[in-house]
């Protein structure tokens, strides 16, 4: 009995090959993080892949980060990630505090030094010949070379407007992603004000968990999306709309 339950239980494994789950922005909403990887059926052995800004506006930063670190995850860098990297290194240069409360700078200041290393540790962009995917925060100019992509624009874009001009900025009719044509798929977060955005070649999963919205995977190869409600609205969405 004791072997066919061994035989079983690698059989079972077997079956299950181990994922990928892409996460979009958590920025620090730990509860329906937890939530969501039990509704992804979460087991060691997948690899989770937070698409960037998993600090900041949520109500406990440090415990996402934490997590992450423990349950051997990946992540791209986002613009909040950022800057709390930025003031960790200010801190360490002997910067005084800022005058007016800054959270980047409180988030830096009660990370574990573990859990520091792990954020220093997020690159501006995965990829990943295998799935044929691409993992980044904001996302990518269609037509230049990987390691040509600027940085600033990989953490902050959402927009590409007519004349080829790439913003941060939220204009409706223009989201980046229509104009990448692959082959690779692109996941990325960044982008609230659209919400779940679905191309043939991009997948954007911030679904504004931290504005009262959801919390979103999408769980590789076979590209299902699983997401949970917020609990709650953390931080009040301040929208600016352009045509």
């Amino acid at each position: 009995l004791g072997l066919r339950l061994v035989e079983a239980v690698a059989l079972k494994a077997k079956e299950r090959h181990p994922r990928v789950i892409a996460i979009g922005d958590v920025h620090g909403c730990i509860d329906e993080l937890q939530e969501l990887l039990r509704q992804c059926d979460y087991r060691p052995g997948d690899q989770v892949v937070f698409l960037g800004d998993l600090v900041s506006k949520g109500p406990d930063s440090v415990s996402v980060v934490q997590l992450a670190r423990e349950i051997g995850s990946v992540g791209v860098r986002g613009n909040h990630d950022f800057e709390v990297i930025r003031w960790h290194q200010a801190i360490k240069s002997g910067v005084d505090p800022p005058v007016v409360g800054s959270e980047h700078f409180h988030i830096a200041s009660c990370l574990s030094k573990a859990d520091m290393k792990w954020m220093y540790s997020l690159p501006w962009y995965i990829s990943s010949r295998e799935l044929s995917a691409l993992f980044v925060h904001a996302g990518f100019v269609s037509g230049i070379r990987l390691s040509k992509q600027n940085p600033r624009l990989m953490m902050n874009m959402r927009s590409i407007l007519p004349d080829g001009t790439v913003t941060s900025k939220f204009f409706n009719n223009w989201p980046w992603a229509r104009l990448w044509d692959g082959p690779q798929t692109v996941l990325f977060g960044h982008d609230a004000d659209r919400g779940l955005q679905q191309y043939e070649h991009a997948i954007g999963l911030d679904t504004g968990c931290v504005y009262g919205g959801r919390l979103t995977a999408c769980i590789l190869p076979e590209k299902r999306l699983v997401s949970v409600s917020a609990r709650r609205e953390y931080f009040k969405y301040r929208r600016k709309h352009y045509d």
